[in-house]
């Protein structure tokens, strides 16, 4: 009964850490396209509180409750399948990290992209959330 409560929660904290995934990159998208000063300024406010107070907590509680799954079952940790979708969550958690510096370059005008940037940079998270789906369904390994 536990692991049902950690899986219940675990799948309610990623889908609001990929909310704010795919949310934070749009706004780079439009911080890149924005021209005047009160534009720039919002945007930036917008991403801190996205950043702080959305994605990195969200982001703590999916691994913590991760974890937690793992400790109530340690025999997920001896599947293939199980191995990759840590990949991936490896993955996700450094574009996470790269958001952030991001974020960071926004925030001190120093933003190095173009709108079109930001573009495919968002699809990234699209991929792994496929991939870390069809894992966790099909365990195919």
């Amino acid at each position: 009964m536990l692991y049902l409560w950690l899986k219940a929660f675990h799948i309610i904290a990623v889908i609001t850490w990929f909310a704010a995934l795919f949310y934070l990159p749009r706004l780079f998208v439009y911080h890149a396209m924005a021209e005047d000063t009160i534009s720039q300024e919002r945007f930036k406010i917008m991403e801190r509180k996205l950043y702080r107070g959305i994605m990195t907590p969200s982001a703590v509680v999916t691994v913590t409750l991760g974890i937690a799954m793992l400790v109530v079952t340690p025999a997920w940790l001896s599947m293939g399948w199980m191995h990759a979708k840590l990949f991936l969550v490896v993955l996700l958690l450094g574009y996470h990290h790269a958001c952030g510096r991001l974020l960071k370059r926004f925030a001190a005008d120093d933003n190095r992209h173009s709108h079109k940037w930001y573009r495919w940079f968002n699809e990234a998270p699209t991929l792994v959330l496929v991939g870390i789906v069809l894992l966790v369904v099909i365990k195919p390994f």
